[in-house]
């Protein structure tokens, strides 16, 4: 008599084979002790799929209500901690089956009509994503509204814009600071529409071409929340693009975390003085006491390294793979739940790390008057004197060099000094060439003059905060 795969330790998946599986295999090919963090929507997945067997006639009302019961039974004990996960029972699907199996027997063995392990775990891993995802954004949103509170107190701030790390225009520290925002927002905007291509149905696929069984898709999905169904049982049981680009999405956020990370580092750093972080988010050194290392920072600029890796491997994992299931994409699991879990993670830590930042505006203004950061309002100014642009900029540049000559700024150059570079000069160029002076020209729409900044401060609390 054929025994029952789900009872026999040594065969957990067929009668077919004649030789137990090494344990060396056993361990190789199990999945079980990384996927079963998905056995909420294993749950979830396999009850919507119990209710539309019911409701097809394909399974009777006490088998559903068998189903129910023990399913309810698994959940209880895998919040308590007393399930037993097997290693030979290879992943969290077939743990939770034959773990039904025996609490309500032959009901627990009709669940698995008309699907596959294929369209269960490309079910289970995007319902898992998609609760993911909507933990994500409200982390996205926090990193944002963190950005524009701070920003809301330094509009008046100036500080030194670079280019190529060199002083270029002075700005506001609160331009700087929405800069982020900006790219933490299309963040956001990318994630939506990431959930949208995530939340399509396999299940229904089945093995990889379909069922005959009558089942209703459709039902299924609306039970789940999903949006649609896989329309085509190949693809449905073989993709994972939802997955790499959701770890895309991860390699751009984590590259604008690294981006302000390492400016917080710089910072920091004693040469420029900007800022200060709150001692909980540095650490010391174990032999120079002195020393207030911003290692939150710098972790967060290293952890994008780990998510820029895991997005390549999933490529490179699905690159040469035919249609349909492959073994290969068990390993989509690690990369995408550590992806997951360094996002979320990353994102609170930052979150909470911007709203605790001193801001030295007394350095940052000291930098700004440092390295002539004025000498273009110098050039636009003469060209509003009528002086051609390019003639305006060879002018400001033997200004420049002069003022660099005697260890001057340009607004500490008498106006009898500047005038002989062009006599256009007059007496309203040092309104100009105030660091002040000099945002509060930018009025233009994106630009840094305070006016505009409080404006976009107000836009982003009305998008962050709608009433």
């Amino acid at each position: 008599m054929a025994t029952n795969p789900l009872e026999n330790k040594n065969q957990a998946w067929s009668a077919l084979f004649s030789e137990p599986m090494s344990d060396l295999v056993k361990r190789y090919t199990a999945s079980v002790f990384f996927d079963k963090r998905l056995w909420q929507a294993d749950i979830q997945g396999s009850l919507a799929h119990a209710e539309m067997l019911c409701a097809q006639g394909i399974i009777s009302a006490q088998d559903l209500a068998d189903i129910q019961r023990g399913m309810a039974h698994i959940r209880q004990e895998i919040e308590a901690g007393t399930f037993e996960w097997k290693l030979e029972l290879e992943d969290v699907h077939l743990n939770i089956e034959a773990r039904l199996t025996q609490l309500v027997g032959d009901a627990g063995k009709r669940l698995h009509t008309g699907r596959s392990r294929n369209d269960q775990v490309a079910t289970d891993v995007r319902l898992w994503l998609r609760g993911e995802i909507d933990q994500l954004l409200p982390l996205l949103r926090h990193m944002q509204g963190s950005l524009v509170e701070l920003a809301a107190e330094h509009a008046h701030t100036i500080m030194p814009g670079y280019t190529h790390l060199q002083v270029a225009q002075p700005v506001s520290f609160a331009h700087h600071l929405l800069a982020y925002v900006e790219m933490f927002h299309r963040d956001e905007q990318r994630l939506i529409e990431v959930r949208r291509r995530v939340n399509t149905l396999p299940l229904g696929a089945a093995a990889l071409a379909g069922t005959s069984y009558r089942l209703d898709r459709e039902r299924v999905a609306r039970t789940l929340g999903f949006d649609s169904v896989c329309r085509n049982s190949l693809d449905a049981v073989s993709d994972r693009d939802f997955a790499i680009e959701f770890t895309g999405f991860a390699a751009l956020v984590m590259m604008h975390v690294s981006r302000i990370s390492e400016e917080i580092i710089i910072w920091m750093n004693q040469n420029f003085g900007f800022v200060d972080l709150a001692d909980r988010y540095c650490t010391g050194s174990s032999i120079m006491p002195q020393k207030r290392n911003p290692d939150v920072a710098e972790l967060a600029r290293g952890k994008t390294a780990r998510v820029y890796g895991h997005l390549n491997a999933l490529l490179v994992l699905m690159k040469g793979q035919p249609l349909t299931y492959n073994k290969d994409n068990q390993e989509d699991k690690e990369p995408l739940f550590d992806t997951v879990d360094t996002v979320r993670d990353t994102l609170r830590i930052m979150a909470e790390m911007v709203q605790g930042i001193q801001v030295k505006r007394e350095a940052m203004e000291r930098a700004a008057l440092r390295g002539y950061a004025t000498a273009t309002d110098l050039a636009d100014y003469l060209v509003k004197k009528g002086l051609p642009f390019r003639d305006a900029h060879e002018v400001v540049a033997h200004a420049v060099k002069t003022a660099i000559g005697r260890g001057l700024d340009l607004s500490a150059l008498s106006l009898n000094e500047l005038q002989a570079f062009d006599a256009r000069i007059g007496d309203d160029v040092h309104d100009v060439l105030s660091l002040a002076g000099s945002l509060q020209a930018r009025q233009v729409l994106g630009g840094t003059a305070p006016v505009r900044v409080l404006e976009e401060v107000q836009r982003h609390r009305q998008r962050l905060n709608p009433a």
